[in-house]
């Protein structure tokens, strides 16, 4: 190259004066090149530099969320504490109503100073939203508390973090899924609901065999799409038993059907309905604590649908994230029990004054989530055609 040393320099460069371009030394056009690739090569590399150093704290990031996650050192809850405060809040989705996520937040807010954000929407819509941003790209959500068929969904997405909480030991052994990517914080309790105006507490039945007695003809009540809880009460009692003792009990006394489980209560204490089989515990509660005519009767096998929450993968706020678990399956279980939520937490006094809750068989959310064509047209077979 001619201007590879100094002692050529000059010579090379008069060399070029007065002759034509296409006269060029030979290696003119590929040091030319050199340069310009040279040039291009430097903000090229800072950039490439840049990037790897925002991928590699990212990595870390998440390498930090994932160990915080899982995390069982002594300083656990302070190192929560600490990273929640420089994150700064926390984005929430759940089904749970206004009055909840409320309370909720402020205890939260009040107990650890990090703001709630909240996106309200039911179980569906939740699933659809959190699948839709993900696949965008777009993570704003560190939370989801919904409905367990629904947070089953949104795991199968693989969208959900395992967790370790030390307040696991207090729970329900059964809200803790093995696979630990989301709790059980509440449950809907499947119970009988019946008008004690209409029904003397000592003709109630005992089992759902009993229903076959022709005094129930014309009484007896269900929601329009419990699926999930004549799947449960089938793996108990075996399916075709079921199946063919609800046959029959539709033929010989009918059992009619009532769209909403707010309806279905609401049937119940006008003495509408005289006896519902599938009610929602906690309406039934609220109905008989403001002092109307109704009680629930708990025919077995007593069933419960568990609600519960997750901390999602790509959290923007990880440490803020696992503090709200620390928090909801906590102290959070006291907000949810004074407002009529049966909790999953074995430490929380719920339903104070009432009759004890029997022994609970889970819904199977993963068995409903494969079976759910077989068992909505079954139960739709059974109560709506009633062929």
């Amino acid at each position: 190259m001619a201007c590879s040393h100094e002692g050529g320099t000059r010579p090379a460069l008069t060399a070029q004066i007065g002759i034509k371009r296409s006269a060029r030394p030979s290696g003119y056009e590929s040091t030319a090149l050199a340069r310009r690739l040279f040039a291009f090569a430097i903000p090229l590399a800072l950039m490439t530099l840049l990037a790897c150093a925002g991928a590699s704290r990212a990595v870390a990031q998440q390498a930090d969320a994932i160990d915080i996650a899982t995390y069982a050192g002594p300083d656990r809850t302070q190192k929560l504490i600490d990273g929640a405060k420089k994150e700064g809040t926390l984005m929430l989705y759940s089904s749970l109503s206004p009055e909840e996520i409320k309370a909720l937040s402020d205890g939260f807010q009040k107990k650890y100073g990090i703001p709630v954000q909240s996106w309200r929407g039911d179980s569906e819509s939740i699933v659809r939203r959190a699948v839709t941003e993900a696949r965008a790209g777009r993570h704003d959500v560190d939370v989801a508390e919904t409905s367990g068929t629904e947070m089953e969904s949104i795991k199968r997405e693989n969208l959900l973090r395992t967790v370790q909480l030390p307040v696991f030991k207090d729970l329900l052994p059964q809200a803790i899924m093995k696979h630990r990517q989301w709790i059980a914080t509440r449950l809907i309790v499947y119970s009988a609901a019946y008008n004690t105006n209409a029904i003397n507490k000592a003709d109630l039945p005992k089992t759902y065999a009993d229903l076959l007695d022709p005094k129930w003809k014309g009484k007896l009540a269900v929601e329009a799409d419990d699926a999930a809880w004549l799947m449960t009460l089938a793996g108990v009692m075996g399916e075709e038993k079921t199946i063919k003792l609800f046959h029959d009990i539709v033929a010989r006394n009918d059992i009619s059907v009532r769209k909403g489980h707010t309806l279905l209560a609401q049937l119940v204490v006008s003495g509408e309905v005289p006896l519902a089989l599938t009610a929602y515990l906690n309406r039934i509660d609220q109905y008989q604590d403001r002092g109307a005519p109704t009680a629930p009767l708990f025919l077995p096998p007593a069933i419960a649908l568990p609600t519960g929450a997750g901390v999602f993968r790509a959290a923007p706020h990880p440490y803020a994230a696992v503090l709200f678990m620390d928090y909801i399956l906590g102290d959070g279980q006291t907000v949810l029990a004074k407002l009529k939520s049966v909790t999953t937490n074995r430490t929380v006094k719920i339903r104070e004054g009432k009759e004890a809750l029997p022994n609970l068989t889970f819904v199977d959310v993963a068995k409903l989530l494969d079976e759910n064509e077989k068992w909505r047209a079954l139960y739709q077979r059974l109560f709506v055609t009633k062929r």
